[in-house]
């Protein structure tokens, strides 16, 4: 119940407004995200790497409504790329990116210009021995996301895919993707979903994220396994085995400020752990799903909103 109010106060317009003009302590939001602009990411950037960890840099923001802020997250996309490469980070650092946030839901044209703007990203990344995974959202943009990702691909074979396990559908899509070469990120999902298209209890979501996972462990794809539950993560590990998959075939994923210790632990063991790294002033959206994630944040988050800092 509280994951589900959290998931619709995160799509409330006058909710994010009150939040956003509230004071909230520094601490709450450094947990999740590494700061405002280019600088705070890539610090955070060097400090995982040199642990380690690979990383992957999400600019904070989504379904945005006029070209020009589509064409500022493509060139913010430009310049962190830059930053990274100039920094010697680029080969260890990918990006993540919005569909909606490069204007896949403008009213006009819109998938055409998301497809033009991920391009243009996508051209850079690679450029520089980087790549791209196309971050997936709610259930409304599957089908428009999938559809671009198979025209990046024709060019950038490595742009990755996420395909979010408590749908209905995703096991279907997991065979579709699990081809040689294909990167594919799974998660469970963290938008609210009608019971129509997906999974409502955590046990089911549960059952679905291990049979999407014996599917991409046995396809040919290159898994990325994005999860901090610990059994979730030790059958991911005994797949790999059953699979006589070699350490490199596939990774791990966690957010960043989540379980640190355990994501050095699995880089220490020699795995592929990769943290994702959000930046950006847009944190609303975002935090709200993480504390959706871990109900026990709630306290936290609503403390840090009444905070006089």
């Amino acid at each position: 119940m509280i994951r589900q109010t959290l998931l619709a106060v995160s799509r409330s317009d006058k909710i994010r407004q009150l939040s956003v003009s509230m004071p909230i302590t520094r601490d709450v939001v450094q947990q999740f995200v590494a700061g405002e602009n280019i600088a705070d990411a890539v610090a955070a950037t060097a400090d995982i790497t040199a642990t380690g960890r690979l990383v992957t840099i999400d600019r904070l923001g989504e379904d945005v409504v006029e070209l020009t802020q589509a064409q500022q997250t493509k060139d913010d996309y430009l310049g962190l790329l830059n930053v990274l490469n100039a920094n010697g980070l680029a080969a260890d650092a990918e990006v993540s990116v919005k569909l909606s946030a490069v204007g896949q839901m403008l009213p006009k044209d819109g998938e055409k210009v998301a497809l033009d703007l991920a391009r243009t990203v996508c051209e850079k990344a690679q450029s520089l021995g980087s790549a791209v995974t196309l971050d997936m959202e709610d259930h409304t943009t599957t089908d428009s996301t999938l559809g671009i990702l198979h025209e990046l691909r024709k060019d950038f074979p490595k742009t990755g895919a996420v395909l979010q396990a408590y749908l209905y559908r995703t096991e279907g899509d997991c065979k579709d993707l699990a081809y040689e070469g294909s990167r594919i990120r799974l998660c469970k999902g963290a938008y609210s979903e009608p019971e129509a298209v997906a999974y409502q209890s955590k046990h089911d979501v549960d059952l679905a994220f291990v049979r999407c996972m014996k599917i991409l462990f046995a396809g040919e794809g290159y898994p990325m396994i994005a999860s901090h539950d610990p059994r979730l993560v030790e059958i991911a590990g005994a797949l790999a085995v059953h699979n006589d998959r070699q350490r490199g075939s596939y990774e791990y994923q966690m957010l960043y400020g989540v379980r640190p210790e355990e994501q050095q632990r699995l880089a220490d063991d020699g795995e592929r752990m990769r943290v994702y790294i959000p930046y950006g002033e847009d944190w609303y959206g975002y935090m709200i799903r993480r504390m959706a994630e871990k109900p026990a944040n709630v306290s936290l988050f609503l403390k840090s909103l009444s905070s006089k800092n």
